[in-house]
């Protein structure tokens, strides 16, 4: 039986730069997309100055862009809300920055405190609003980059599909 390891057969691989990933520019999976909101909403200072606040409709800023993706922050105020809508071809990660969103699909409602991460597939069905009496802020990212943002009048999102993930629930 041999008991060498891989380290005493390889030496440090720290050691061997050239077997080394380089760190990646941009995200590519839906964990490194997760990781991107996760470290933006982290850093106020990258978004909290741009945050407006507008009365007759919601207001957004699309704070950042990549290969493919885009990330987008929004605010709202008390009352207002996105109406039934999806994605169409992309998939999208939803962060709460501030205050408390209310998320309706066809399995139910969900409130999103603070810090609530929603992960979703194309063609996920949903409506979010601000029930709330304080406004909120949220961050999106959209990969690919939102093209179309089809609205619906009943929710028909595919069933069992795991179409959408809790990334974090606050």
């Amino acid at each position: 039986m041999n008991s060498d390891s891989d380290l005493q057969i390889a030496g440090d691989i720290l050691e061997v730069p050239h077997l080394l990933q380089p760190p990646r520019e941009h995200p590519a999976t839906v964990a490194e997309f997760v990781g991107l909101a996760r470290s933006i909403a982290a850093d106020r200072s990258q978004w909290e100055h741009l945050v407006r606040y507008d009365a007759t409709t919601r207001w957004y800023h699309r704070l950042r862009t990549g290969p493919g993706y885009e990330v987008w922050l929004l605010s709202w105020v008390p009352g207002q809300g996105s109406g039934l809508h999806d994605h169409g071809r992309s998939s999208g990660v939803l962060t709460l920055l501030e205050g408390t969103l209310t998320e309706r699909t066809e399995r139910g409602t969900r409130a999103l405190g603070e810090g609530a991460q929603r992960v979703f597939a194309p063609g996920y069905v949903h409506e979010v609003v601000n029930d709330a009496l304080e406004p909120a802020v949220s961050l999106h990212v959209y990969y690919p980059g939102l093209t179309e943002m089809p609205m619906h009048t009943t929710c028909t999102a595919a069933p069992a599909t795991h179409d959408e993930v809790d990334a974090v629930t606050a």
